[in-house]
């Protein structure tokens, strides 16, 4: 369960970031309530996955999957730039996050 709820934390920090963006520096409501209750909801279930795995494997997994896609969202969505370092820096975070995986004890 714990890598579930590490997965599911991630995907709740890009939720995060999105609408902390669409909230413009929290001026806006909607996005605002929708920016903390996803915080809230992400910290909450990294808090439950720590209490198996350990630090270093559920932070680097929780922000890796945040970055990529944050970085995916501000890309497909947002129209952000997509220039080959970008590309190798998501690259190298992705094979960061496999190879932490697969030596996870």
């Amino acid at each position: 369960m714990s890598w579930i709820y590490l997965v599911i934390a991630g995907l709740l920090e890009i939720v995060w970031a999105f609408y902390m963006k669409q909230s413009a520096g929290f001026t806006r409501p909607v996005p605002t309530l929708i920016t903390i209750t996803a915080m809230i909801a992400s910290f909450l279930l990294l808090a439950q996955a720590m209490r198996t795995l350990p630090l270093s494997t559920a932070y680097m997994l929780w922000t890796g999957i945040g970055a990529v896609g944050s970085f995916l969202i501000g890309v497909l969505v947002l129209g952000e730039s997509l220039t080959a370092p970008k590309i190798i820096a998501a690259v190298l975070i992705i094979a960061g996050l496999l190879l932490l995986k697969l030596t996870a004890e």
